[in-house]
């Protein structure tokens, strides 16, 4: 048989690669199973925290509990209610609602502001002065008030109408409190701040509890900040005398409360489903999970399943009618849910939000595993990682045995190849 170079290479790459499989084929699986693991970890680590995120969520201002109010008139009015709030029904009659101040300076040219001097203008008792050396138009004026550091909240803009441009001032800020009032030792400045014409007034907005001629409630800004314990209010429109004052209705929002039990219920069973497949057992239809068996997901699983039984502050999930079935999946008796909370609102709230309370231990029990410095998984992962890189490291190793032995027996096919040659040579020479 005759051996030409292309045989030489190919029984050097097949004998090779015989004498390193064993070893590739098991840094391969078990390169598989790490990788497999890595990936199934850091899944598991995922749905943990995104479940604590959508747990911690719950809680609006402290509490699960959620009141709101209704209007008997739409558009007059927008409302933020605390949980803190007690039920009741209140009138307001808006007579004016707050404005911030606009002021036009017309008739100012840019050659007015030729020279020196300076303009200071004042709010709420504060004041910021702009030195007007090297301004020599409107629009460098303008610049410099807006961009004076300790500007107290005047806002600066030019309006220009058939060729004539004016200097308009306008406040930041609505009320009374922050009208805005202007000196300047350039007398164009100052002139024109006479004469100047008002826009739009400071005003105070003025509403009425227990409808008109009640009693009476100002404010700068149309946003009644805890008006009512708990309550804040932003008014929208003003009424016309004589009109029906605004009644605002303020209860409890079961239908809000039980959103957010439903959310609680679907965190928890989107995460029992991770752990369903990260855990599977496997079968003909189905894959082995790459953390069947793992102590880890069984400890968690475990903990979390004692802690949805548990009562906190005297009540449990089940006291509410959100109980866990056979597979361990979290369901709600809407029914049932809707009676407890009527009859006992605080005991759901302490259940949630209390001190030490479900879903503060949830969150500590669960920092254990998803902690970024030192929890459970995050050191599993390194682990894998260094595992893998390990791996990494036994194929570098691999690759330099299998160019060994290539080398090797290309050398000794080589060298067959050469004395076969000479031993067909020296036969023809008897031929």
């Amino acid at each position: 048989m005759a051996i030409d170079s292309d045989y030489v290479q190919q029984m050097a790459t097949q004998l090779a690669s015989y004498d390193v499989q064993a070893a590739q084929a098991k840094a391969q699986r078990n390169q598989t199973s790490y990788q497999s693991q890595l990936d199934a970890v850091t899944k598991l680590d995922s749905a943990l925290k995104t479940f604590k995120s959508a747990a911690s969520g719950l809680k609006s201002n402290g509490s699960l509990l959620v009141n709101s109010a209704t209007f008997s008139k739409e558009g007059m009015a927008t409302a933020s209610v605390s949980p803190t709030a007690l039920s009741g029904s209140y009138q307001f009659f808006v007579k004016q609602l707050a404005s911030a101040h606009q002021q036009a300076l017309n008739g100012l040219k840019d050659s007015d502001l030729t020279g020196s001097g300076s303009l200071t203008l004042t709010q709420n008792g504060e004041s910021f002065t702009v030195n007007m050396d090297g301004i020599t138009s409107l629009a460098d004026l303008a610049k410099a008030i807006n961009a004076a550091e300790d500007n107290t909240g005047v806002k600066a803009t030019l309006v220009r109408s058939n060729g004539e441009v004016s200097l308009v001032l306008a406040s930041e800020k609505s009320g009374k409190v922050n009208e805005i009032s202007l000196s300047s030792t350039n007398a164009a400045v100052q002139s024109a701040w006479d004469g100047s014409q008002p826009l739009s007034p400071a005003r105070d907005a003025e509403v009425y509890l227990g409808g008109e001629g009640g009693m009476k409630l100002t404010n700068s800004s149309n946003t009644f900040e805890d008006i009512i314990t708990g309550v804040s209010l932003t008014f929208t429109q003003v009424h016309q005398s004589g009109e029906a004052p605004l009644t605002v209705s303020i209860d409890k929002d079961q239908k809000a409360t039980q959103d957010k039990a439903n959310t609680f219920i679907n965190a928890f069973n989107t995460l029992m489903s991770t752990f369903d497949t990260l855990t599977a057992s496997g079968s003909e239809d189905s894959r082995r999970g790459a953390l069947a068996g793992d102590s880890s997901v069984r400890s968690i699983e475990s903990m979390l399943n004692q802690l949805i039984r548990t009562s906190f502050g005297g009540k449990s999930l089940v006291d509410f009618g959100i109980s866990a079935d056979r597979s361990g999946k979290l369901t709600i008796d809407s029914t049932r849910f809707e009676k407890a909370i009527a009859a006992d609102p605080e005991g759901f709230d302490k259940l949630f939000s209390g001190k030490g309370n479900l879903l503060e231990t949830l969150d500590k029990n669960l920092a254990v595993y998803t902690n970024s410095t030192n929890g459970v998984l995050k050191n599993r992962k390194e682990s894998l990682n260094s595992m893998l890189k390990r791996i990494d490291e036994q194929f570098d190793t691999i690759q330099k045995q299998y160019d060994m032995y290539y080398s090797r027996y290309l050398k000794q096919y080589t060298n067959l190849m050469q004395t076969m040659a000479t031993m067909e040579q020296t036969a023809g020479m008897f031929t």
